[in-house]
Formats: C-alpha cells, sequence, structure tokens
C-alpha cells in the first residue's frame, strides 16, 4: 500500500491530467485508436468547435479568465474605455504629416484628442500607484480592453508605475494583438463579445470612459442600462471629454424627449483630468483622494 492510499481526504480517481497522459503513452495504431471519435472529448478540439458545444464555450470563456483573475489576487478593477484610433502625443505628428488630403481633417481631430492618452495614461499610473490592498487582494487594477491608443495608455500607465494590468482582447476578422504593456499572465484572450464585456464589469469598481466609436458606445451604454435598470450597483463613470460627448450624444435632449429620466444623467462624472477622475473615485468610496 503506498503512502497516500490510506488516507481519507485523497481522492480516489485519477484527473483528468493524469488521464490524458494514461491515454498518450499508449501506443494508436489500430484503425479504432486512431479515428478521431475515439480522443478523450476534452482533448478532441475538432469536437469542441461544433456547434452543438456553444453553449461549453460560453461556460469555458466564463470561467477561465474569472479564475486566472481570482488566482492572481485581483478583488477589483478600474476599468478603462475608449478608441483604439487615438495616437500617442509621440505619433500624433507623424499621423497628420502622413495623411492623404481627403483624410487630413480627420487625422487632425484623432491628433488633437492624444491629450486622452496622455490623461488615461496618467489616470492607470496614478491609480496603481496607490497600490490599494483589501482583505488580501488588490484593488483598482487596471483593466483595458487590451489593444492599442486609450487602452494601450491605460496598460502603460500601470506599467510604468511598477504595477501589473489586464488586457481583455478579443479575436478579430483583421490582425491585431494585445498591446505590449499588459501583464502576460493577466492578458486574457476571447471569441464572445458577450462574455468579455461581462468580465470587465464582474470586479469592476470604477470605469473611466474617453472619447471614442462604436465599440466603446456600446459598453458606456450597457453600463448606463445596467445600472439605471437595477441590475448592477452603481459605481463611479467617469467621462473625459465633455464637449466631444456632447457633440456626438445629446444627453440632456434624451432627458428633455422622456426616454430617461432626467435624474440617470447624475451617473455620469465629467472630468477632464485624471487627479479629477481619480478624486471622484476616491470621494464615493471614501479614500483619499
Amino acid at each position: 500500500m503506498t503512502d497516500k492510499e490510506n488516507e481519507l481526504k485523497d481522492r480516489k480517481f485519477y484527473p483528468a491530467e493524469k488521464e490524458a497522459e494514461f491515454f498518450e503513452s499508449e501506443p494508436h495504431s489500430t484503425p479504432q485508436t486512431q479515428h478521431p471519435a475515439y480522443k478523450l472529448a476534452f482533448r478532441d478540439t475538432d469536437f469542441l468547435l461544433r456547434e452543438e458545444l456553444r453553449p461549453v464555450r460560453f461556460q469555458l470563456e466564463l470561467l477561465k479568465p474569472e479564475m486566472l483573475l481570482d488566482e492572481a489576487g485581483v478583488g477589483s478593477t478600474l476599468v478603462v474605455y475608449g478608441s483604439a484610433r487615438i495616437p500617442s502625443p509621440e505619433k500624433a505628428e507623424e499621423l497628420v504629416a502622413n495623411a492623404d488630403p481627403e483624410n487630413k481633417a480627420i487625422a487632425e481631430s484623432l491628433a488633437a484628442k492624444s491629450k486622452y492618452y496622455t490623461e488615461a495614461h496618467k489616470l492607470a499610473k496614478l491609480v496603481s500607484e496607490k497600490a490599494i490592498v483589501e482583505e488580501g487582494k488588490r484593488q483598482f487594477v487596471v483593466c483595458s480592453g487590451g489593444g492599442p491608443s486609450i487602452m494601450e495608455a491605460a496598460n502603460r500607465g500601470a506599467s510604468e508605475a511598477g504595477a501589473e494590468s489586464i488586457g481583455l482582447n478579443i479575436i478579430l476578422p483583421h490582425e491585431q494583438a494585445p498591446n505590449s504593456y499588459v501583464t502576460p499572465y493577466l492578458s486574457l484572450n476571447f471569441h464572445y463579445f458577450a462574455l468579455r464585456k461581462m468580465h470587465f464589469l464582474l470586479r469592476a469598481r470604477a470605469v473611466a470612459v474617453f472619447p471614442g466609436g462604436f465599440g466603446t458606445f456600446d459598453e458606456m451604454f450597457e453600463l448606463l442600462t445596467l445600472i439605471q435598470t437595477g441590475k448592477m450597483k452603481r459605481i463611479p463613470i467617469v467621462l473625459f471629454g465633455k464637449e466631444f460627448w456632447n457633440r456626438v450624444v445629446n444627453f440632456e435632449a434624451i432627458a428633455e424627449e422622456g426616454t430617461i429620466n432626467r435624474k440617470d444623467l447624475e451617473l455620469i462624472h465629467w472630468c477632464e483630468t485624471a487627479e479629477d477622475a481619480w478624486c471622484h473615485i476616491a470621494e464615493f468610496y471614501e479614500l483619499d483622494c
């Protein structure tokens, strides 16, 4: 009898990993063992990618990030939403210089917004330097979509503060990859937008929204809707760039039309600087600004 066979707490079935080792150590030279049907289900990629397995893939994509973030000691996050097209200040002039005449005005508009790259960087760095820990868990860990521009600025700010940060990337038809400032073991990849958006908010204790496009609009309005309808408890939502947002979305008109309550506009806190954003978040949670 081995040392563990008589222990009450020892499991009596081999774990899946061990069973897989048994399988792979055996010769597979017969028609039966070489056929895909014989593969262990959890090692059969073709099987897992079948249409009927979508519910299982949903579950896996919900569970894997949750487990990894929990194991990493992430208690809460500061989520940063924003454009993937706004250049950093270092690249703003180059963007304008390389623009063709037809797109010159657009390039200049994007370059003028490079200040928001700076503020996203400053906010992430400021919050990361606070290094707030409660009940053994790290709080306000910076979390972005893992891509370029505003997302890069957030991960970069955390990195320069010596802190880890999260990137929730997603597979797209065109080539893309996580920015180089995301902590590698917190760089998570998604197939389903719905699951990615869920993970943005499961640990979120504050959300900073910078000028952006359809993706930013989608994420911001879903968050506002969740809080407005009471599906999610209120958290600080700081919007950077009041001039931009009031030009592209007439919030006052929505209230005047009566399709939202004017009090719903109080869910938004307008700000232009990282310091203002953090002070609002800190005040909400009764922390030192």
